[in-house]
């Protein structure tokens, strides 16, 4: 390669890790905590907080409805990040949408459902937006310098730091936000009962604030299950979950339950999906069909049970199996002064006092001034009004307009701004009536001003009033509770065991790993077996479906499932591969399979060494689901069987000596890879051959008995057929 195409070399600058942390990660890091993710004490995120102003300077407060693309394009002043995230953002403030208890944007067309997934919103360019009423309230004197305004990215105009909420929006907005190192999930309180818990504690800290404002509610319903231990550590910390479920009714006439409210947390597609899994896994046998019956009249899921089940407890299994009852993570982490913190109910309301007292405190300043600006104004007219054919004598006879100004001054002893105020009154108005009205407007405007000046003086004026307000928002636009309350302590416990339905099955496990598992009803009706052309069944066990099934490998290792975890199966079907279904490894297959309930009897693993192990079920019944060192690999194993109690074991050492022994000389061991005791004595170059349990029918059992181990056994008799 020439010189002259040859790559610049790379420009590297080694830097200590801490300090190329501080220098890229940490000032990224703060962006997304104080700029995107987390909510402040207005109960907005930036994003929110920039499009709803956007709505407000467009004049959409008190406007029809336009198109939510010119809306977007609008916001693009002052976040200008896309529109993909503006509208999302939108969408999500919406009435269609149904997020919230009380939205931001009053909406015409479709902005999807917040309880689906499937049902996606419209282009923007489809969709029409204004603000809903409720906004009165969020933007309320915002043009009273009641809160900061600083320049937007490119300096072109204004917008608010904060928003001027006249009621604790942060409890009453459902809010979810992952930042770096953080997170903020809020969720939503009835605006009613906020309001006036908030306009109590103002007057009186010392309420209980969980009296009047008794647990969340979302704009979704469902029920809360209420625990009052939980609820007060969300009150007192501002972390902790609690748990919701939908709501449901039974349609007897059509074996029909009809879901009709479901938890804020999940979607009607997720149940949906989640009750088909558990009934294709046998879970569940008493639902026939599921459907999203869905419409413009609200949310239903549909579910067809069979006859003579119990509805509400079939309910409670799906509550059990299924996000139709789901827990709600808190974590009430707010940006207070730039800060991230993480408040209780108390601090909360504390912080949006403070907030909300500056903003009085700065829109009655605002006030003050203008009303003593216009005071000023009307007493320099009271002076004029005394002569006002003086007033026109003196602007008749000044020759230039610009001496208009200094000459009215100089007539009546007035500033420049009671001049010019003078000077603009229209020739029309310079009549008794107007002058004197005028004029009299002056001792009201003093009085106004002594009365915002006395608020602005005290604290306790100004909690009165604040408290007020809250009382006139909950009055205006309170709506009744949507998440009805009930005792969780009350509710009925069950263990996963109970949800189960219960049958007799049979497995078969065949040579090549395959696994049927089949109800006995399935079999009486087709027991002709299906398997791979050079396959044939090793295994026959009857079962039922809360049997633990334990499967031992050529690699000294158990898996263990419960039998509801397999799929029932029907003897046409190949069945169930094992290799798939428990993850073996290469090389890696299933010698023997054992059922039980009780985890009674024994374990039997013969070696080539002479050696056989007897190990109690016992030592399998652990929670880990596969069990490494299942048994000995100090030699190869010959046999394993399931002893249910002890029996004769036949044992034959290659082809001409063999020996029977009652399993009960053998000490049970508890650790599962015991290497056995002996029990056959082998001479060198010998081998076990065989370890099985005697048949009832075998002959001459007491001539090859023997009541002491080891022992090097009889000679076969060359008449009896020994071999199984």
């Amino acid at each position: 390669m020439s010189k002259k195409n040859q790559l610049p070399e790379a420009h590297i600058i080694e830097q200590p890790i801490p300090l190329a942390l501080e220098l890229n990660y940490m000032p990224y890091a703060m962006a997304v905590i104080v700029s995107r993710a987390i909510p402040e004490i207005d109960g907005f995120k930036p994003a929110h907080r920039k499009l709803l102003y956007t709505m407000y300077k467009m004049g959409l407060l008190t406007g029809g409805r336009i198109k939510s693309a010119d809306v977007v394009g609008q916001t693009m002043r002052l976040n200008p990040h896309g529109d993909g995230p503006i509208y999302e953002t939108l969408v999500r403030l919406t009435r269609g949408h149904d997020a919230l208890i009380h939205p931001f944007i009053d909406s015409k067309g479709n902005f999807g459902k917040q309880f689906s997934r499937d049902i996606a919103f419209a282009a923007s360019r489809y969709t029409e937006v204004k603000l809903d009423s409720i906004c009165q309230e969020v933007f309320k004197d915002i043009d009273k310098n009641n809160v900061d305004m600083v320049d937007n990215y490119n300096s072109t105009m204004l917008e608010p730091v904060l928003l001027p909420t006249t009621f604790p929006n942060l409890l009453v907005t459902p809010n979810q936000g992952i930042a770096v190192g953080m997170a903020s999930t809020v969720c939503s309180f009835n605006l009613q009962e906020v309001c006036l818990t908030t306009a109590k504690w103002i007057i009186n800290p010392n309420i209980k604030i969980m009296d009047t404002m008794p647990g969340p509610d979302f704009s979704s319903g469902g029920q809360l299950l209420y625990k009052e231990s939980e609820i007060e550590t969300i009150y007192k910390t501002g972390r902790g979950s609690f748990k919701l479920r939908g709501k449901y009714r039974y349609d007897q006439a059509n074996s029909c339950i009809e879901v009709y409210e479901i938890p804020y947390t999940t979607t009607v597609e997720a149940i949906i999906d989640k009750v088909i899994n558990i009934v294709k896994a046998g879970k569940i046998r008493d639902i026939s069909d599921i459907r999203d019956e869905t419409d413009l009249h609200g949310l239903k899921i549909a579910i067809d049970i069979k006859k003579n089940v119990d509805p509400d407890r079939l309910m409670h299994k799906l509550f059990s199996l299924t996000t139709l009852q789901d827990s709600f993570s808190c974590n009430f982490n707010f940006l207070v002064n730039g800060r991230p913190r993480t408040m209780g109910i108390v601090e909360i309301l504390t912080e949006w006092l403070v907030f909300r007292i500056d903003c009085i405190k700065r829109q009655t300043s605002y006030d003050i001034d203008k009303k003593t600006n216009q005071a000023h104004l009307l007493e320099g007219l009271s002076k004029v009004a005394l002569d006002i054919d003086e007033a026109i004598k003196i602007i008749r006879q000044t020759p230039s307009e610009d001496m208009v100004i200094p000459n009215l001054m100089g007539g009546f002893d007035i500033d420049r701004p009671q001049a010019e105020f003078v000077a603009e009154i229209r020739l029309r108005n310079l009549n008794r009536e107007y002058l004197l009205k005028r004029v009299g407007e002056l001792d009201a405007l003093k009085q106004e001003i002594e009365q915002l000046t006395d608020l602005l003086k005290d604290d306790g004026k100004i909690r009165k009033l604040i408290a007020s307000q809250l009382k006139a928002v909950a009055k205006k636009y309170s709506s009744p509770r949507r998440t009805e309350i009930i005792a969780g302590d009350n509710q009925p416990v069950f263990e996963e065991e109970e949800y189960i339905d219960d049958y007799s099955l049979k497995f078969f496990l065949t040579a090549h790993g395959y696994l049927k598992k089949i109800s006995l009803a399935s079999l009486r009706s087709a027991a002709d077996q299906n398997l791979k052309e050079d396959d044939h069944i090793v295994q026959v066990l009857d079962a039922t479906n809360k049997t633990d099934v334990i499967f031992f490998s050529n690699q000294h290792t158990a898996y263990k499932m419960k039998a509801y975890d397999l799929p029932d199966a029907k003897a046409s079907a190949m069945g169930d591969y094992l290799i798939n279904r428990l993850g073996l490894s290469e090389g890696e297959r299933i010698l023997y399979m054992v059922v039980t309930l009780d985890y009674q009897g024994y374990m039997v693993f013969g070696y080539d060494n002479g050696k056989v192990a007897k190990v109690p079920l016992a030592s399998y019944e652990l929670r880990r689901k596969k069990l490494a060192n299942s048994y000995s690999d100090k030699s190869d194993l010959i046999s394993i069987f399931y002893l249910p109690e002890d029996s004769d074991l036949f044992l034959m050492r290659g082809t001409d000596k063999a020996m029977v022994i009652d399993s009960e000389i053998l000490s049970p061991i508890a650790a599962r890879n015991t290497a056995g005791v002996q029990v056959f004595a082998l001479r060198k170059n010998t081998k076990l051959t065989t370890l099985r349990v005697t048949e009832e029918e075998e002959k001459d059992v007491e001539y090859y008995r023997v009541d002491r181990i080891p022992s090097a056994g009889h000679f076969v008799r060359n008449q009896m057929k020994l071999e199984p």
